[in-house]
C-alpha cells in the first residue's frame, strides 16, 4: 500500500468538505380549495450519495411537504421504473399536485401539454418525495473532478485504476442500495424518522418496491407502513418469453382478449360484453387448454391442437392463419400490428385501447412509434421541465432524462451469483418483507389493457405465494381500466387515488 502524505490527505479532505451538489430550488403552493386547501412547500434538490465517505452520485428529488404537518403525517417515496425511467410519469400523471391534462380516455393531448391542478393528488393524505434514480432525470454519477456525468460520458474512465465507473449504479443490487441510502438521508435531513413511511413504484419501480419491502427494513432500518406496487414487473424472467416458455404466453391472453373485445374484433364475445366476463373466460382458457397446448407441443393430437388454436384466434381477434403461423405463441408486436391491420392501425403496447396509424405497413419489424410510450414522451418531458424550471425554479443546464436508453442497455446483474442463475425476482423478497413486518400493508395494482406487464402475471404470482390468511389480509389487489399508466384514464385516476387514500389511512392507523 502506498503511503499518503499529510498534504495529500489534507487536499483530499478539503475536496470532500468543499464538494457541493448543484443548487436546488424551493417554492410554496396551495393545493385544493376552501377549508380543505393544503399549503405546501415544494423542494427540488440533489441528495449526495457516498462511497467510502466520498461523493459518488447525485440523486435528484422533488418533495412536497404540507405546511403545519408533523411526524404523524405519512411520507411516500415515489419512483418509476425502466430501469432508466425518471419519476416524471407518476409525478406529472397521477400523484403530484399538478398533472398533465390528458383527455379522459388517456389518449395523447395536444402539444404543448397543459399543466392543471391534480384533483386526485396524493398530497391530500401524504407528503411526497419523487426520486430519480442515478442516470435518470437530473441524477448523475459524480466524476473524479466532482462533476455530475451521465452514462454516456467517457468509457475510458472505467479502465483507469481507481476511476469512477459511470455505470456503477446501473444494476439490481447497487440501485436498491442507492434507494435505501437516499431515503435514509431524506428522513434524517427532515427529521421525519417518526413518520409512517410508504414506498410506491411503477413497472420496474414495482420490482424495486417488492425488493425494498425486505431491504429497507432488514438492512436500512427503515420501518414501512405500506408498499404500493403499480403495474409491477415482479419477476424479470417471463417478460420476453421464448418458444420454450409457457407462463409468459399464458399471462398475455386475458389482456389480448380484452383488447379484441374493445376494438370489436373478438369472435368469441360481442362488443359490449362485460370486461369481467371476458377476462374470466380468457383466464380459464389460458390456464387450462392453452397451457396444456404449450406444455405438450407436438405431442398433442392434431385435432386437439386445431381446436385450441381456433379458440385462441377467436378470443384474441386475430386471423387464424396468423395464430397458426406463430404456433399459438403470439408475441406482443404481432398482436398490436395484426389486430387492426386492415385499418392500417396499430394498438398500444402499454394501453391496447389506444391506436395509431402504421406509417410503414409494408415493412418488417417494429417500424411504428408506440402511441403509449413514444407518443407520450414529449408530453411528460414538457410537463416536468415546466414544473421544475418554471414553477419551482430549478436552474440547471442538465437535460432531464425522462427515459434513458443508456441506463436500460447498461443494466446488469451486479450481485455475486452463479452464472446459470436467472435474474433475481422480487416476489420472494416481497413475501419475506410482508412476514418480517406483521403490520406492513401492500397494495398491488395493474391496468387491464397493459400488454407489457399483464395484470394476470401478478394474479398468478399472488396465487403461488402461499400466503397465510393473516398476511393475505394485508395485501390488497385491485385493477383498473386502462393500461400500464392506467391513471391517464380520468375515471381510473380518481378511483385509484380514492383507493390509495383508504389504504394509507388503514395502514397508518394499524401502525399507530
Amino acid at each position: 500500500m502506498r503511503p499518503v502524505s499529510d498534504e495529500n490527505g489534507k487536499q483530499e479532505a478539503g475536496r470532500k468538505e468543499a464538494y457541493e451538489p448543484p443548487k436546488g430550488a424551493e417554492t410554496t403552493g396551495t393545493w385544493g380549495r376552501g377549508r380543505k386547501a393544503i399549503t405546501y412547500t415544494a423542494t427540488a434538490k440533489w441528495i449526495v450519495l457516498r462511497k467510502k465517505e466520498k461523493p459518488a452520485a447525485e440523486v435528484f428529488s422533488v418533495s412536497y411537504v404540507a405546511e403545519g404537518g408533523d411526524e404523524r403525517r405519512p411520507v411516500t417515496f415515489v419512483f418509476n421504473g425502466g430501469p432508466g425511467a425518471a419519476s416524471a410519469y407518476l409525478h406529472m400523471g397521477a400523484v403530484g399536485p399538478k398533472r398533465v391534462a390528458f383527455p379522459p380516455d388517456g389518449t395523447l393531448p395536444a402539444m404543448p401539454p397543459r399543466l392543471v391542478e391534480n384533483e386526485s393528488s396524493w398530497l391530500r393524505f401524504t407528503d411526497l418525495v419523487f426520486l430519480d434514480p442515478v442516470g435518470t432525470g437530473f441524477s448523475r454519477v459524480i466524476d473524479e473532478e466532482g462533476r455530475g456525468q451521465g452514462p454516456e460520458k467517457p468509457e475510458a474512465a472505467e479502465k483507469q485504476e481507481g476511476a469512477v465507473d459511470p455505470k456503477e449504479y446501473f444494476g439490481y443490487k447497487r440501485d436498491l442500495e442507492a434507494m435505501c441510502e437516499v431515503m435514509s438521508r431524506w428522513l434524517s435531513e427532515r427529521r421525519r424518522w417518526g413518520s409512517p413511511v410508504f414506498v410506491a413504484g411503477e413497472s420496474y419501480g414495482g420490482y424495486r418496491v417488492g425488493r425494498l419491502v425486505r431491504q429497507l427494513q432488514e438492512t436500512a432500518g427503515i420501518g414501512l407502513s405500506g408498499a404500493i406496487l403499480i403495474s409491477p414487473a415482479l419477476e424479470i424472467v417471463g417478460l420476453d418469453p421464448t418458444d420454450y416458455d409457457v407462463l409468459g404466453w399464458v399471462d398475455r391472453v386475458p389482456t389480448m382478449a380484452a383488447a379484441a373485445v374493445h376494438h370489436g374484433r373478438s369472435r368469441a364475445f360481442r362488443r359490449g360484453t362485460s370486461l369481467e366476463r371476458v377476462l374470466r373466460a380468457a383466464e380459464e382458457f389460458a390456464t387450462g387448454e392453452y397451457a396444456t397446448f404449450l406444455v405438450r407441443g407436438a405431442s398433442l393430437p392434431g385435432a386437439e391442437r386445431d381446436r385450441v388454436l381456433a379458440r385462441l384466434a377467436a378470443l384474441i381477434g386475430l386471423p387464424e392463419e396468423v395464430v397458426r403461423r406463430s404456433e399459438g405463441r403470439v408475441g406482443n408486436l404481432t398482436f398490436v400490428r395484426e389486430l387492426l391491420r386492415d385499418e392500417r392501425k396499430v394498438v398500444g403496447l402499454y394501453d391496447a385501447t389506444i391506436t395509431a396509424t402504421d406509417p410503414f405497413p409494408d415493412r418488417e419489424g417494429m417500424s411504428w412509434p408506440d402511441p403509449t410510450l413514444a407518443g407520450i414522451a414529449a408530453a411528460y418531458t414538457g410537463a416536468i421541465n415546466r414544473m421544475l424550471r418554471s414553477e419551482i425554479g430549478v436552474e440547471t443546464d442538465r437535460e432531464y432524462a425522462l427515459l434513458s436508453t443508456e441506463v436500460f442497455t447498461s443494466w446488469r446483474d451486479d450481485a455475486e451469483r452463479h452464472a446459470f442463475l436467472p435474474p433475481p425476482g422480487a416476489t420472494d423478497d416481497f413475501r419475506y418483507g410482508m412476514v418480517l413486518n406483521p403490520h406492513l400493508r401492500a397494495f398491488l395494482t395493474h391496468g387491464y389493457y397493459d400488454l407489457v406487464t399483464p395484470y394476470f402475471t401478478s394474479e398468478r404470482l399472488r396465487n403461488l405465494m402461499r400466503l397465510d390468511p393473516e398476511t393475505a389480509r394485508r395485501l390488497t389487489v385491485r385493477h383498473f381500466g386502462g393500461g400500464h399508466m392506467f391513471y391517464s384514464w380520468e375515471a381510473s385516476r380518481q378511483a385509484f387515488s380514492e383507493a390509495i387514500a383508504r389504504f394509507v389511512a388503514e395502514a397508518t392507523s394499524a401502525s399507530a
